[in-house]
């Protein structure tokens, strides 16, 4: 019973998130689905993207999720982006019909780049598809090399894993290499990008990556 009924939520949830992709079609949108456990570093990771993007002419909107508070999206309107806040009290992610809720407060036609910072949490965001062209996780250092294997899911369903806070590597155990292997070993076309928000390590090649797809929508 209890499979019938979540087949069913995603299945509806689906549903939402195909009238999400016609939505931003038109202006051929590219929309990211930013996940991580909390603490990884995903606003930092915004904050490092949307000043490096607006500098390169990059037009960036932001659809914000978290449980409570706007903390996360206080911290990015100094940047002058349009930034919708999402407050889903206990659900623990964002769902289609959320995201088409918070769409009714962008103008898409001025957006190139449509980052979704999903709720802090490895299981339930990989579950629902929200109209992105890409899900890409955060993984930091400090959490753990064996998280691709705890949590499948999330790497199954990532077209990009950004390994963060590589400035503390020297500070933990975490090893790269195993980290990277087992991540594909459940996605072998996962594209694993290291980097650190703090010292700016890898950032180039993770905005190359952003304008390389960016470029690929455009072209269809």
């Amino acid at each position: 019973m209890k499979v019938t009924v979540l087949n069913n939520i995603l299945e509806a949830n689906d549903i939402i998130a195909d009238e999400i992709r016609g939505i931003l079609a038109p202006n051929r949108v590219l929309a990211i689905n930013m996940m991580s456990s909390p603490g990884a570093g995903k606003t930092t990771l915004l904050e490092r993207t949307i000043e490096r993007l607006k500098a390169d002419g990059v037009r960036v909107g932001v659809i914000e999720g978290d449980i409570a508070t706007t903390r996360d999206s206080d911290r990015l309107r100094k940047f002058d982006v349009p930034i919708v806040q999402i407050n889903t009290g206990s659900a623990c992610h964002l769902d289609a019909n959320m995201t088409k809720s918070a769409l009714t407060n962008l103008d898409c036609s001025s957006i190139d780049v449509l980052f979704v910072e999903n709720v802090g949490n490895l299981v339930c965001p990989a579950e629902f598809k929200i109209g992105e062209d890409h899900k890409v996780m955060l993984l930091s250092v400090t959490e753990g090399d064996e998280k691709p294997l705890k949590y499948p899911l999330m790497f199954r369903e990532s077209s990009a894993m950004l390994i963060n806070k590589i400035d503390l590597l020297p500070y933990t155990n975490f090893k790269m290499d195993e980290a990277k292997e087992n991540a594909l070993r459940i996605n072998p076309r996962l594209m694993i990008l290291p980097l650190s928000c703090t010292t700016g390590q890898g950032l180039d090649a993770w905005l190359n990556w952003v304008k390389a797809e960016l470029a690929a929508k455009r072209k269809n």
